[in-house]
């Protein structure tokens, strides 16, 4: 089984390293002194007290792996329509790709059996660019729960979590799902198959949309953002406007929103990846995770005030941090 991972980061390095454990044929696409530390020594992957290196392909050129049998996309959301004329050579005709990206995915549309189907969105597929040259037929839906991080180039720490469910777009369990769960399963992670990853993919997202943004606004911690009257009714009714829209495009939220609020203060003083991004110069996920649903909302005619209130705010202060960078 031939596996690439475009885009190992954290998050990519620790999946395709796992699975290069179990006898899959794993390349990475990935690059600056990241991908050059991982050239020369391998990946080191740090999990609790047990660190082990793992030897993977890896190149910044996709055009030197060929055709794959699964594609895994694990870049941030808003930088995949630059590159996908870069992923081109990775795509045979029978290949999948598996999207472990944060949000809403390109392909959220397609086999959705309702009013909707095969519409596109604009704010997480300018132009529908994915749509047209990636393929919504080839996506596997994927949900990253656990955390890692780059310590240093080459140098991936697990933080926690082994959960990554995964599901086709139209329910069914074909022999491609079958294949990637049993090798994910293989290498140690939790890979449930879901008849509707979308509702996995909304859970996830219904914290991500509030914390995320919060968080970097604040500078807060989740333990804070949850713990505070303030924050946390902020972040409420944020989930409630997006619950909303959920249910009308059919959506089930299996836990209530003060549920899922105390499951995220459960995880204690962790930094959103919106701030940590904030904090390291980088882009945030601010289109994946709150634009697109502003945008499905108008879809819907569902209106999202508080949601345009934090989205706007959380673009001024992207701005204002990329302008002092410059």
């Amino acid at each position: 089984m031939k596996i690439c991972v475009y885009g190992a980061g954290a998050i990519g390095a620790y999946l395709g390293a796992q699975l290069a454990t179990v006898g899959a044929d794993v390349s990475f696409v990935a690059r600056g002194a990241h991908l050059a530390a991982m050239q020369a020594h391998g990946v080191r992957l740090q999990i609790g007290d047990d660190e082990r290196v793992v030897k993977v392909r890896c190149t910044a050129d996709a055009a030197e792996l060929g055709p794959q049998d699964y594609v895994i996309i694990a870049l941030k959301a808003h930088s995949v329509p630059s590159v996908v004329t870069a992923i081109q050579p990775l795509l045979g005709k029978d290949t999948a790709i598996v999207t472990a990206v944060n949000g809403i995915p390109y392909w959220y549309f397609h086999g959705h059996g309702a009013e909707f189907a095969g519409t596109t969105l604009e704010s997480v597929d300018p132009g529908g660019l994915q749509w047209q040259h990636l393929g919504p037929e080839r996506a596997i839906g994927c949900v990253l729960y656990p955390a890692a991080e780059l310590v240093a180039p080459g140098v991936v720490k697990h933080v926690y979590g082994k959960k990554f469910p995964i599901g086709e777009p139209n329910g069914e369990r074909t022999p491609r799902i079958q294949h990637l769960h049993e090798v994910m399963e293989a290498a140690g992670f939790d890979a449930p198959i879901r008849d509707n990853i979308r509702d996995e993919i909304w859970l996830k997202l219904w914290g991500n949309l509030c914390f995320n943004p919060i968080s970097a606004l604040t500078h807060a911690t989740l333990d804070v953002i949850t713990g505070d009257p303030g924050t946390r009714a902020v972040s409420h009714t944020m989930m409630k406007e997006a619950q909303a829209i959920g249910e009308r495009l059919g959506v089930h939220f299996r836990v209530s929103v003060d549920k899922r609020i105390d499951g995220a203060g459960a995880v204690g003083a962790h930094k959103t990846s919106m701030l940590q991004d904030l904090e390291s110069g980088r882009p945030m996920e601010i289109d994946p995770l709150l634009t697109v649903i502003q945008e499905m909302g108008r879809l819907v005619g569902q209106a999202t005030p508080t949601i345009d209130v934090v989205l706007a705010l959380i673009k001024q202060r992207e701005f204002i941090a990329q302008r002092r960078a410059a």
